[in-house]
């Protein structure tokens, strides 16, 4: 059985608005997610999905509660050791792609490992080459942000995700500036992602089409999971499995 990648147990999240003012953005939740799982997060706009991906994230603090990422709780770190495990465990992929807009898309791919010592520019540029290629950029290497579809420029944004050879994923609405094809396209992508290298991908959606590609569905309402269910016939699982045999 995978051992569990994701331990999170009576976690609370309050935000002190005033001295009179609080809202409880998340209310003893307890969740664990294994490794090479792959989830979607929904619910409502403030339902506590966002407050929920970005303590993931080590973004951000809970008020009580524990959150273990591969063992590590989280309670026990400091801020630049916070940076550090973002950096090494960690990719990220967000609705609005976050490319620098003057940076070619090898730059943008390049850039979470940019300074990191011991790694030599020429096995950085292979690295991002070889990640570009894997997404389907191949040719597009040198394209700027405003020269690429959305769809390419989410592509770029889950190669340079990649870049650091992550556990696991966290994306949030990674879908929600596309089309219905370019959508279809990119969670094919994260659906090989984790089929073939076995990433543990959680992404946050709004949209039950989406969510049918993942295996397990986490619902929030008011701050409270109300729902954690398997995904009955996740799209292309048996498609893939087909074209195998």
């Amino acid at each position: 059985m995978a051992s569990k990648i994701i331990e999170i147990d009576n976690l609370i999240k309050i935000y002190y608005l005033s001295s009179e003012v609080s809202v409880k953005a998340l209310n003893n939740v307890t969740i664990d997610i294994f490794k090479g799982e792959y989830v979607s997060i929904m619910g409502a706009s403030g339902s506590g999905k966002s407050t929920f991906m970005n303590i993931l994230g080590f973004l951000d603090t809970p008020t009580s509660g524990t959150y273990k990422l591969d063992g590590i709780d989280g309670a026990l770190l400091n801020e630049n050791q916070k940076a550090e495990i973002r950096n090494q465990k960690i990719g990220f992929v967000f609705q609005s792609y976050n490319l620098l807009p003057r940076t070619s898309a090898i730059e943008n791919v390049e850039l979470p490992l940019f300074y990191k010592d011991g790694l030599k520019h020429h096995e950085l540029k292979e690295r991002a080459m070889n990640l570009l290629n894997e997404v389907g950029l191949s040719g597009r290497e040198s394209h700027h942000p405003n020269k690429l579809s959305g769809g390419e420029q989410q592509r770029v944004a889950i190669a340079r995700s990649l870049i650091n050879d992550p556990a696991i994923i966290l994306a949030d609405e990674p879908t929600g500036n596309l089309d219905s094809k370019n959508t279809e396209d990119i969670m094919n992508l994260f659906t090989r992602l984790n089929r073939e290298k076995g990433i543990t991908i959680i992404l946050v959606t709004h949209e039950n089409d989406v969510a049918q590609y993942t295996d397990r569905k986490i619902i929030f309402r008011d701050g409270e999971v109300i729902e954690d269910v398997p995904v009955k016939h996740p799209k292309n699982r048996q498609k893939s499995h087909k074209k195998k045999k």
